[in-house]
């Protein structure tokens, strides 16, 4: 499992720095990006580093698992109730159901709700910093961690496991 950690960066090319520092200490260059103030991201930042903006990705993941185990308790429920009639395929169906509505829902949800880092530090971003977002498992980030620092990024107190990494 990979930890995600942020950084915070005055400008492009101090995040820049950070990128190479973690790069050279073995981070993949698609287990970086960045977060910056929307106007900044449009001019300055290509489009393969920045993150998403919002909560899309994990809320779809979160809304999925729900609705698929609401349907496989209800179609479970509804297998055990004889004058229902209803099929264990029934049930498997009901479960499948559950989890394209719940997928569906969440995405709505999800694409309305900043994504954690930027909710987190939002007061970094208005200020016009760049966050170089790294998502690495533990011994990489034990190397790349110091290397970044070095260039001038400031750790920002921020590690968590990433569920889709």
């Amino acid at each position: 499992m990979k930890t995600r950690c942020v950084f915070s960066t005055p400008n492009l090319i101090a995040a820049r720095a950070a990128m190479s520092a973690a790069q050279q200490a073995g981070i993949d260059e698609r287990d970086i990006s960045l977060v910056a103030r929307e106007d900044i991201e449009l001019e300055q930042i290509p489009d393969h580093l920045m993150q998403g903006r919002n909560d899309f990705y994990p809320a779809a993941l979160r809304g999925g698992a729900c609705g698929g185990g609401t349907g496989l308790l209800l179609g479970l429920i509804a297998v055990t109730v004889p004058p229902l009639g209803v099929t264990l395929a029934g049930a498997a169906a009901m479960t499948l159901a559950g989890a394209v509505f719940g997928c569906w829902i969440g995405e709505l949800v999800g694409f309305e709700v900043p994504d954690v880092v930027s909710r987190k530090f939002k007061s970094e971003i208005a200020a016009g910093r760049i966050l170089v977002v790294i998502d690495a498992r533990k011994e990489q980030l034990d190397v790349a961690e110091p290397a970044i620092s070095r260039t001038g990024a400031t750790p920002l107190p921020f590690h968590a496991h990433t569920a889709l990494t």
